[in-house]
């Protein structure tokens, strides 16, 4: 399983469209249930950083981005970005339930 972790800065005027953004794309994910994934957004502390987990069962292989919500999401987020996303690699060592 491949777990990455993505902090994004968003422009303070631009929060509330990433949340709306998020619940639409959330609720196509759950309509769609892709297999294999596991994913999750959170906003810190009520600022405007974001940070994305996202687990793959099968590595190189995404099946969000034959979500239509999602490839929309992931446009839209690049013109609300105050600055580039800080892609990580987790190496899980320990989860309940979560990975």
């Amino acid at each position: 399983m491949t777990v990455m972790m993505f902090r994004a800065s968003i422009k303070e005027e631009h929060v509330p469209n990433i949340e709306a953004a998020l619940q639409t794309m959330f609720a196509a994910i759950q309509v769609h249930q892709p297999p294999g994934v596991r994913y999750a957004s959170s906003r810190l502390d009520g600022g405007s950083t974001f940070i994305i987990l996202l687990a793959l069962e099968h590595p190189g292989e995404n099946p969000l981005t034959l979500i239509p919500e999602f490839r929309e999401f992931q446009q839209k987020i690049q013109g609300w970005l105050a600055e580039p996303t800080v892609p990580h690699s987790l190496t899980v060592v320990g989860s309940y339930n979560l990975f």
